[in-house]
């Protein structure tokens, strides 16, 4: 995944594992999609997490996309239902590369 140009202090906050957590449970918690909390992290549905370990938690002002094999500008925005503008606006630099993380600012 390609965090390069995402500066974590500002789309992310930290969740340190408890005992008994699991990705659905995190998830509900913080009212986001457990795939994307997955993906984010760098992980499967199915993988196993431990106490101690950090997730990175998106943060609730931003909207996150995963970018997939053959995305275009036009596909992302329409995802977001933002213009291509505000989309290079809220990215720094767009590869379109599959797994890079895109993000769009909540008004």
């Amino acid at each position: 995944m390609y965090f390069r140009d995402l500066n974590k202090e500002t789309y992310f906050d930290y969740y340190t594992i408890d005992k008994g957590d699991n990705l659905y449970k995190i998830s509900k918690k913080y009212n986001i999609n457990p795939n994307l909390l997955a993906s984010l992290n760098g992980l499967d549905m199915n993988d196993y997490i431990y106490p101690g370990q950090t997730l990175l938690i998106p943060n609730s002002n931003y909207s996150y996309y995963i970018t997939k094999q053959g995305d275009t500008l036009d596909m992302v925005s329409k995802t977001f239902n933002i213009s291509n503008n505000k989309l290079l606006e809220d990215n720094k630099t767009i590869y379109l590369l599959e797994g890079q993380m895109l993000v769009n600012k909540k008004n």
